[in-house]
């Protein structure tokens, strides 16, 4: 029997509760404040987690110019800064030796910049949102985006209420389908809507390079006095990657006994053994860092998966019915490894954009099309552009990608070649067989021992997440044909899933009814919602879907 479902109609409907989707809000409202021939539509801003920044996760240290355009006394009214920037640094690692630069790159230039817990300061917008006007739904998670005749027209919830089997249980409450006139999807990274939308309207995408991603592992540590200062900002490269892989690592005082670090790897790796995680671990066993954390406490932990590409990989960011804007297009500097500042700013140009279709009452694509305009003439669009060759500049390793950033500094942004052609990250994996045979060993992962009091396993740091999700529920990991995982892929791969997730819940496990074989385990519950599993799996068989509302991590302080 079909589930009947409340049908609910506002004007704008704005998915996700983050930088850019908060500004959009914010912007609207003070446009309507400002303005007595606007009045202020009516907005339904939905937002996954159990509260505002519950799923926020960034290093973070942030470009204030877009919270300075958005809301020019931020400071006066307490946005939560960590801490200024006091000092610059990069080095290189080897196993055991740091080499200092003897000059910051420019692009990692922090002079003016803060500090500061992306989840914290996500709350402390949502809360000048409120006191703006605007409603926000946490714990309402968009499950399908919804078409009329090539249309966007809103999205249907997630079903609440429902047994690992699909079957109703008597909580059961049926998600709501939920109309607007514009829907704009502000959702993040790699969104499970934002996947629907590229493959519903390849327009989107058309003449766009694929996005690039890496996974980024964070841990919050509080250390003794004295080992950091609060603003201190050191960047890394080198160890515990090796030369021909992309990434690096990040130490941020957040204040003066309060250390932020992780690590960012590239998911364009060709080891089917790449583990954002354990290569985190093994990075805090490096002298420096461990100098840093010896006698310390790690509080939090986090995950998420970061789009690197730049320019060439941005959307069309509209089409009939639908707005996309910061992460989820994927807003961000591969060379400054930004992107708060360019999602609030492109979360500002579509209100900017809706308010004009408001008072005209035109919702075409026509008329929406002026939020692509804006974005062309933004300087959104002029620092991406400066920096559109930088990740491709990587594709002959570490050394390569330091000769080329170099040039495309002198040369705007082009260097020795322009709009250099990708593959998605899962094409670049090699099979277990084509590994050794490129380069005369095995794909081996890091030799660690799990203490759990300076080096934590997946499970102990997912502890630290806060995540929480209802066992009982469908998984929200769905998985078209589990015959690959446990044949095809354990010989050709060695099921990559354990490695590259950094949240423990693939695991291959003793098959009870085929001796001496092995079977995927899968346990949602640990999952962080950080989309690498979705993006970095060779089959293209695993799809991530959102859980009930208000499910997943609880970030703190990250």
């Amino acid at each position: 029997m079909p589930v009947e479902r409340e049908i609910l109609e506002t004007d704008i409907l704005i998915v996700g509760a983050g930088p850019a989707g908060l500004a959009l809000a914010y912007k609207l409202a003070k446009l309507a404040e400002a303005d007595p021939d606007f009045e202020l539509p009516e907005i339904l801003l939905m937002e996954k987690g159990r509260h505002v920044g519950a799923h926020c996760l960034s290093g973070a240290v942030m470009d204030p110019k877009g919270i300075a355009e958005l809301i020019p006394d931020y400071k006066e009214l307490g946005a939560p800064i960590e801490a200024a920037v006091s000092s610059d640094s990069m080095y290189f690692l080897g196993k055991k030796s740091a080499l200092k630069f003897p000059i910051t790159p420019p692009s990692i230039n922090n002079h003016g910049n803060y500090v500061i817990s992306l989840n914290k300061f996500a709350g402390w917008l949502g809360e000048q949102v409120e006191k703006a006007g605007v409603d926000i739904y946490c714990g309402l998670a968009g499950y399908e985006l919804l078409f009329e005749n090539g249309k966007v027209v809103g999205v249907q919830t997630v079903d609440m209420g429902v047994d690992k089997e699909g079957n109703q249980k008597p909580n059961f409450e049926p998600g709501s389908i939920i109309k607007a006139k514009v829907t704009i999807l502000c959702e993040g990274v790699h969104g499970s809507l934002m996947r629907q939308a590229f493959e519903k309207i390849p327009e989107l995408t058309k003449g766009k390079l694929p996005q690039a991603y890496l996974t980024g592992v964070k841990e919050v540590w509080e250390v003794p006095d004295g080992r950091i200062k609060a603003g201190d900002v050191i960047h890394t490269i080198g160890f515990p990657q090796n030369s021909r892989e992309y990434g690096g690592g990040w130490i941020y005082g957040m204040s003066d006994n309060m250390v932020s670090l992780g690590i960012a790897i590239g998911l364009d790796s060709p080891d089917p053994k790449n583990d954002s995680h354990r290569k985190f671990q093994a990075y805090k066993t490096h002298p420096k860092v461990r100098k840093i954390l010896e006698g310390g406490k790690m509080l939090h932990y986090g995950a998420k998966a970061i789009p690197v590409l730049g320019y060439f990989a941005v959307p069309k960011l509209y089409h009939e019915g639908l707005m996309i804007c910061g992460d989820s297009a994927g807003m961000l500097n591969p060379a400054r490894f930004k992107g708060i500042h360019l999602a609030i700013k492109s979360g500002m140009m579509a209100a900017e954009t809706l308010a004009e279709c408001f008072k005209a009452s035109d919702f075409s694509a026509e008329k929406l099309g002026a939020y692509q305009v804006r974005f062309e003439q933004s300087w959104v669009k002029k620092e991406l552009y400066r920096t559109r060759n930088f990740h491709a500049g990587f594709k002959g390793g570490l050394l390569s990608g330091l000769f080329h950033g170099a040039i495309q500094i002198i040369t705007g942004g082009r260097g020795l070649f322009n709009r250099r052609e990708n593959s998605r990250d899962h094409k670049y994996m090699l099979k277990k067989s084509d590994y050794k045979n490129r380069f005369g060993e095995k794909p081996e992962t890091e030799k660690l021992k799990f203490d759990n009091e300076f080096l934590y396993d997946k499970l102990s740091d997912v502890y630290k997440s806060g995540t929480m999700h209802e066992e009982e529920q469908p998984s929200h990991l769905v998985i078209a044909d589990s015959d690959i995982c446990n044949t095809r892929c354990t010989e050709e791969y060695g099921n990559p899933c354990q490695h590259f997730c950094p949240a423990n819940v693939y695991n291959m496990v003793e098959d009870s009814s085929n001796p001496g074989k092995k079977k995927l385990e899968l346990t949602p519950s640990n999952c962080v919602h950080c989309k690498t599993c979705d993006i970095a799996d060779p089959y293209q068989i695993i799809r991530w879907v959102t859980p009930q509302g208000g499910e997943g991590p609880n970030y703190t302080n990250l």
